[in-house]
């Protein structure tokens, strides 16, 4: 059985799978994204993807396709009719089809749905965990709402792309005031030289990350401290450990910056601890 899409109210083979030629989405990035880890063929941190969703709709001013319910089972149809256990789902909305024209569309038209599923190999993501990646830091280029997760990624698209040209795994983002704000998919963290978990706070201009805030519960409930503080590349070299978080990468050590060493270069204990945290909180609360 081949991969299986969902797009706007149809289940269709994934080559087959085609939006309008003036989907806002498609002409104007006006759209917006989720993507949920699977395990064990069910979706991690549901309501914490769907309260996303229905915010970053609410901010663009699109409406919810569907409701909540309809659009778990939606989803998780896809899932199952594509037979996928480990990997992620993505759910995209539009603001719809209509002639193209920067301001809104005059009269209402049906926010576009798609939904696609890929498999993920669990061994090889849990061997690059235990082996650690590398970053490389670019300047902040992106607009001012990183909190809307739209599918505006141009920038992240280029910095992700240096990074894959300078042999890394990811991409660091680094404002004005030298500061990492986030990766180009990913939050970013340090534990620093006092043993404190530091991440840059949301109230930043970065994405609210799903992963990122169970993290912090399950980092809360294990009495670790937690300060939303933000940090340059250099306090990431000199920090004890550092890691990433995201739907795709989970919790992944990084054992350097820019071609400098975290720490001593190796991938550390918290990092590791806190991936299979996560993973645990992950599966018990996956729906």
């Amino acid at each position: 059985m081949g991969r299986v899409a969902y797009v706007n109210g149809r289940f269709v083979p994934h080559g087959q799978a085609v939006v309008h030629i003036e989907d806002r989405g498609y002409q104007l990035a006006d759209a917006v994204y989720e993507v949920w880890a699977l395990f064990g063929g069910r979706m991690a941190d549901a309501a914490g993807h769907f309260e996303r969703l229905e915010r970053s709709l609410s901010e663009l001013k699109i409406a919810m396709p569907m409701s909540r319910q309809a659009l778990t089972f939606v989803l998780k149809e896809t899932v199952r009719r594509n037979r996928v256990r480990e990997g992620t789902v993505y759910l995209q909305v539009s603001r719809g089809v209509a002639p193209r024209d920067h301001a809104f569309p005059t009269a209402p038209v049906r926010p576009a749905v798609v939904i696609t599923v890929r498999g993920l190999d669990r061994a090889a993501s849990e061997a690059r965990a235990a082996k650690g990646v590398t970053v490389v830091t670019t300047p902040e280029n992106r607009w001012g709402r990183c909190d809307i997760k739209t599918v505006g990624l141009l920038p992240n698209a280029l910095a992700k792309q240096a990074a894959r040209e300078a042999g890394a795994y990811e991409a660091w983002f680094v404002d004005d005031l030298g500061f990492v704000t986030e990766g180009a998919s990913s939050n970013a963290w340090i534990v620093d030289q006092d043993g404190r978990l530091r991440t840059r706070d949301t109230n930043a201009n970065i994405l609210r990350g799903v992963t990122r805030k169970t993290l912090i519960e399950s980092m809360q409930t294990e009495g670790l401290m937690i300060d939303e503080r933000p940090f340059t590349p250099g306090d990431a070299i000199a920090a004890r450990e550092a890691f990433i978080t995201g739907a795709g990468s989970l919790v992944l050590p990084v054992i350097a910056v820019d071609g400098r060493p975290v720490g001593d270069g190796s991938v550390g204990p918290v990092a590791m601890r806190l991936r299979n945290l996560y993973i645990e909180h992950a599966i018990a609360g996956a729906i």
